[in-house]
């Protein structure tokens, strides 16, 4: 078998079979077939699309290039969480307790973040303490016990998609449909899952910036874990303004425990109902959406979610105190309000522009180097669809410098008020094929 063969078949639009994927794959990540070959394989696929055998082949190759978790020796089924992304997108930090509440268990593998703010686990150690450096036994045993535990990323873990992943970022292949797909489930197929949720964003905040796209990926996702056993699901959800009114680390972690009060905020709790009550459903603890949804609402009003979130923080080394003083994480130095030059109603709120804001005030990494203060960023006043009076903060900077004008500047070119607005729609739908 050769590469150049390969490259050439799906270039003219042919096939690849599972044998030839494999080879691809497998070469691709013992270094004997180069970058420069793989880099026209991707342009081909780029512009030739995959079939659906292709796609569910080429992800189970990247699964089986390293290592995969095991996940047999935790009681009950399994169910993952996944978002392509977006600014505050704060759902696992609330998800995961809440949904483990209901004595489901939540084995997270998550990550750090590049971008507009911090992964998971960079919020999670806003939270003095919190260690995801756990032993496999022990994060096994911990959800076996409390049903809840995160730890960080192997780094064996697919190892052909880290190095595709790095290849397509720079010869402009990244907006492929099959590659962005089996890159996701690659993942959460290798950590262990049996069954996934996927929060698949739409919107300026989002990868896919179009609805019809958001729509295709998540199908082709959704498609390829149903073809090799994991039950998955999808769920299309709005990232034209940030999620919630928290944009930055300590200030999401607040959020998130005052969501598991139950006095987070509303287009926040929405979603995180609507991911939970699937996931719910899939673990097999509920019939039906609703019935998942009112199990749900009972554990945030009984406090039985926020007493899993005290468990979790302290099971893993972190200070469960501050679920009841969240003062004591990190603060800024400097809290500035940002005035509505006019009278109106929020009609716009651009979500990657805001995120690019939180990241210069350090709440993010443009490189992998970058050290993010876990202090800083961007609480929201308004959302879209609101009212506001000229004077009235539009945001509040959470800085650890007095000089923010570039920040400031960002803030007024990109939330916009009109003489009218109307609220987006959180749900655009949801995937099951």
């Amino acid at each position: 078998m050769r590469m150049v063969d390969l490259i050439e078949k799906k270039r003219d639009g042919g096939e690849l079979s599972k044998e030839e994927i494999d080879f691809i794959i497998q070469g691709y990540t013992k270094g004997t077939i180069p970058d420069y070959q793989m880099s026209a394989f991707a342009m081909a696929v780029f512009f030739r699309d995959m079939t659906a055998d292709e796609r569910a082949n080429l992800t189970m190759a990247m699964v089986n290039s390293g290592e995969t978790i095991d996940l047999s020796a935790i009681e009950g089924i399994k169910v993952d969480k996944h978002s392509t992304g977006g600014v505050g997108d704060t759902t696992t930090l609330v998800l995961a307790p809440l949904v483990a509440a209901l004595d489901i268990p939540v084995a997270k593998m998550s990550g750090r973040g590049l971008g507009h703010t911090g992964g998971t686990i960079d919020k999670l150690e806003s939270i003095k303490g919190f260690n995801v450096e756990v032993t496999k036994d022990k994060f096994i045993d911990l959800v076996n016990r409390d049903k809840i535990a995160v730890i960080g990323q192997t780094g064996n873990l697919t190892p052909a998609d880290k190095k595709l992943y790095a290849l397509r970022d720079v010869t402009g292949t990244v907006n492929s449909i099959p590659l962005i797909a089996s890159s996701i489930m690659s993942k959460k197929i290798a950590a262990g899952a049996d069954a996934i949720v996927l929060d698949v964003k739409t919107g300026s905040g989002a990868f896919m910036k179009t609805e019809e796209d958001a729509y295709k990926l998540a199908h082709t996702m959704v498609s390829i874990g149903n073809s090799v056993g994991r039950k998955t699901i999808a769920v299309i959800s709005d990232m034209s303004q940030p999620l919630g009114f928290a944009v930055g680390n300590a200030i999401e972690v607040k959020e998130a425990i005052d969501t598991l009060k139950g006095v987070g905020p509303k287009d926040l709790t929405e979603l995180v109902l609507t991911l939970g009550s699937h996931m719910v459903c899939l673990a097999g603890k509920a019939e039906s959406e609703e019935e998942a949804r009112k199990k749900l609402l009972e554990v945030i009003k009984s406090g039985k979610a926020i007493e899993k979130l005290k468990l979790f923080i302290k099971n893993q080394g972190g200070d469960a105190s501050v679920v009841d003083n969240p003062d004591k994480l990190p603060q800024a130095n400097y809290k500035i309000d940002v005035p509505a030059k006019k009278s109106g109603f929020v009609s716009e709120i651009v979500a990657d522009e805001i995120g690019t804001a939180a990241m210069l005030l350090g709440a993010g990494r443009a490189t992998k180097e970058d050290t993010i203060d876990l202090a800083v960023g961007i609480m929201l006043r308004k959302k879209v669809g609101d009212k506001i009076k000229k004077g009235e903060p539009l945001v509040t900077l959470h800085s650890n410098r007095e000089e923010v004008e570039e920040v400031i500047s960002k803030i007024y070119n990109n939330i916009i008020i009109s003489d009218k607005a109307e609220t987006p729609k959180l749900i655009h739908g949801v995937v099951v094929k």
